[in-house]
């Protein structure tokens, strides 16, 4: 095969793979793409056979109807203030543990790890009970630290940064801790702005499990006072069932935080696992 024929054959190749890709895309982004239609539609339009993807009657009626019907401020309220308690949460304690199993050593560090590794093993529903026990007894039912109790401290996160510390080099730390720096200063210092990128991705990860989450905060969530937007959506759809232009609305309002974040830092997140460097 000449040169200029494998040339051919290379772009005919990477072109069918774009179109395959770009088609795949098409037909993953089609629910969200007639979510955020059917937001913005009369009842009539939504139902109509076949269906219009582009609204013949745009209105925002929608959107004012599912503020009005129930407290959906105090249920976003309650999502970022729990989003923002386990994301703190997580970032501090998974980068000291992550700290602490890439650059000390100690009796049984393996096995510790190992341990903490495998509880990403065990389902949410085995730990479901005992936690809600220990939530009752530390007078966390239907409060919002209560909704992020099991989420304080996640495994992942603490496996995430302990691989990308252990990228940072040895000589680095001794030499700050031969000019004197404490622990606690080299942590802060020269650890921490060299975990940026990992940071950034873990945060990102936290927010999205965190913001979607539902059977926790449906057990441990008996008023408005701390439901957050999942279990405020399923009420939503009990009592408007058949106002499914509602329902696309009050969805629409729920997933734009994950959209803008996604889009504001997804720099941030592929940088993130791209430098992530899964060394054991």
């Amino acid at each position: 095969m000449t040169t200029s024929s494998r040339r051919v054959l290379d772009i005919l190749t990477t072109s069918l793979l774009y179109l395959a890709l770009i088609a795949g895309a098409v037909i993953m982004l089609l629910p969200l793409i007639w979510m955020f239609s059917s937001a913005s539609k009369p009842l009539g339009e939504v139902m109509r056979i076949p269906p219009t993807w582009i609204p013949e009657q745009p209105t925002f009626d929608n959107f004012k109807a599912v503020f009005n019907q129930v407290p959906f401020a105090r249920y976003y309220l309650n999502s970022i203030v729990v989003a923002l308690i386990v994301i703190f949460s997580v970032l501090l304690s998974s980068s000291l543990a992550g700290y602490v199993f890439a650059k000390f050593e100690f009796p049984g560090k393996n096995l510790i790890f190992m341990m903490i590794l495998a509880s990403l093993m065990v389902p949410f529903q085995v730990r479901m009970i005992p936690l809600y026990r220990i939530s009752l007894r530390l007078g966390l039912n239907d409060k919002l630290l209560g909704v992020a109790f099991p989420w304080l401290v996640d495994a992942f996160g603490i496996f995430l940064l302990r691989q990308f510390m252990l990228t940072i080099p040895g000589e680095l730390i001794e030499a700050a801790r031969i000019d004197g720096t404490s622990e606690f200063g080299i942590f802060w210092r020269i650890v921490l702005p060299n975990c940026k990128q990992a940071l950034s991705a873990l945060a990102i990860f936290t927010f999205s499990w965190n913001w979607e989450e539902f059977l926790w905060p449906l057990i441990i969530s008996s008023s408005n006072a701390s439901r957050t937007i999942p279990i405020g959506l399923q009420s939503f759809a009990e009592q408007y069932g058949s106002n499914v232009h509602w329902q696309m609305a009050g969805a629409v309002v729920a997933i734009v935080p994950l959209l803008i974040v996604f889009v504001a830092l997804q720099k941030q997140f592929v940088e993130g696992i791209a430098m992530t460097g899964l060394k054991g």
